[in-house]
């Protein structure tokens, strides 16, 4: 299996007894499947052992020890430290879980959960690790706790997520990635993709929950990690991306809630998404966006774009490698990619040579730059172009782009793309759904200056 395709189960009941007679063969069949990691979560103090044995037995397999809220009851103070030596005495423990309220069931009293389960909270911030949490039929309740202990700096997942999109936004701010498992698949949870379409892909994580809820088509079977492809392959579809591109990513925030494998990585110079190959050929940039995600975080999809140094013409084709791969060639990194304007002309002249279609992402500024209007010099290399609008004034362009040109910076914008159609076949105007932002006074003025407008989410970059 191809290392970029790999998945992680981050949630998986591999302990019991539903797996004791084919234990070797469930992983070589995890395996087979891409799921190169597994999360072993316990759900009480017996499994809390058993997890954290396995994690010492197994190359890939890690645990999370912790008692699920239908036995809080039971949980003593004695519990709590037993529990904190094992954590701590494991390098494989790499969260508290599963934890949580459980007011379907009901078979531990529902003030007894919640004590429980800020308990656990504050453990995991006294060890510096993630939660695992449990949420059934007690969203309200657990969101309040949640809010009330943000002060411990609590980081973790809502596993088998069952909330709303609304609630899932809400679980992100509080600093909580959502999980999805098998009943994503399930033609009635219109809820869940709902959520899976509403958020971004750097808060998702895929688990199975073996051996409960197995997908489509093996719904009412025990379930089993290697069943985890089937989750990452519904989340692709709804999110309209690659298979390779889910598991990349939701690797990747796996790998960084859990402190799994995380390794020092360079600057990506070409990197794929979906089926286009985007080019990352400098980290600096004309503005400085109030809603940039490059200030907070290097990746895109995935893929770690801090460049270590701007790339010479031989490193970029080097890069791209075989252009007939792609659907198109994307000059788009985490810079403003006409900064290098003689670069991008070199590499569209070799690329459109090749058959490639081009197309540029920009933020409309380059005629400021360079005090000349580029554009005629793109003609005939460039597909197309898009266009950071951002705004429907020069006072709004301003405050959410920073721009170092002042009014004479969003004026520059809307004459580049005025400009842009003479040049190039197909020009775009987006905007980002900044929270603050009316996009439809933004949409009115693409419409006016003559282009195609598209609206980009918010915080869901790529």
């Amino acid at each position: 299996m191809d290392n970029a395709s790999s998945l992680i189960d981050n949630h998986a009941h591999i302990d019991g007894k539903e797996f004791d007679a084919d234990f070797s063969e469930m992983l070589d069949r995890a395996a087979a499947a891409g799921v190169t990691r597994i999360v072993a979560v316990a759900g009480d103090m017996e499994s809390s052992r058993k997890t954290v044995e396995l994690a010492g037995s197994y190359e890939n397999i890690y645990c999370a020890v912790g008692v699920h809220p239908h036995d809080a009851s039971h949980v003593s103070e004695k519990c709590f430290e037993v529990l904190g030596r094992l954590a701590s005495g494991s390098e494989k423990c790499v969260a508290i879980g599963e934890i949580g309220l459980d007011f379907y069931r009901d078979r531990s009293p529902r003030d007894i959960q919640e004590r429980v389960f800020r308990r656990f909270l504050i453990l995991a911030s006294e060890l510096d690790l993630p939660v695992i949490i449990h949420d059934r039929d007690a969203h309200d309740r657990v969101l309040k706790i949640l809010r009330e202990e943000r002060a411990r700096g609590i980081r973790g997942v809502l596993h088998c997520f069952s909330g709303d999109l609304e609630m899932a936004r809400e679980c992100i701010d509080l600093g909580l990635s959502v999980s999805i498992p098998g009943t994503v698949t399930y033609p009635s949870n219109q809820q869940l993709r709902d959520v899976v379409k509403g958020v971004s892909s750097d808060f998702i994580l895929l688990e199975t929950d073996c051996p409960y809820l197995s997908p489509v088509p093996h719904r009412g079977k025990r379930n089993e990690p290697a069943h985890l492809r089937l989750v990452a392959e519904k989340v692709a579809e709804l999110k309209g991306l690659s298979m390779e591109d889910i598991a990349r990513i939701t690797t990747l925030n796996a790998e960084r809630l859990f402190g799994m494998g995380r390794r020092e990585q360079s600057g990506a110079i070409a990197y794929r998404i979906r089926e286009s190959l985007y080019l990352n050929i400098t980290n600096r940039c004309s503005n400085r966006c109030s809603f940039c995600a490059k200030f907070s975080d290097f990746f895109v999809k995935g893929h770690f774009l801090k460049l270590d140094h701007e790339p010479s013409f031989a490193e970029v084709m080097e890069a791209v490698g075989d252009p007939t791969d792609y659907d198109e060639i994307v000059f788009c990194g985490y810079g403003e990619p006409l900064l290098r304007l003689d670069l991008v002309l070199q590499v569209a002249a070799a690329l459109k040579a090749k058959g490639c279609r081009i197309r540029i992402n920009t933020d409309g500024q380059a005629n400021l730059v360079y005090g000349r209007n580029v554009l005629p010099e793109l003609a005939g290399l460039v597909d197309t172009i898009s266009v950071s609008l951002n705004a429907a004034d020069a006072a709004t362009y301003e405050r959410l782009c920073r721009t170092p040109y002042g009014e004479a910076g969003f004026s520059a914008v809307c004459d580049f793309l005025r400009e842009a159609g003479k040049h190039i076949p197909a020009v775009v105007a987006s905007a980002v759904t900044v929270p603050e932002l009316d996009i439809e006074p933004v949409r009115k003025l693409a419409e006016e200056l003559g282009v195609v407008f598209r609206k980009r989410e918010f915080a869901d970059v790529g």
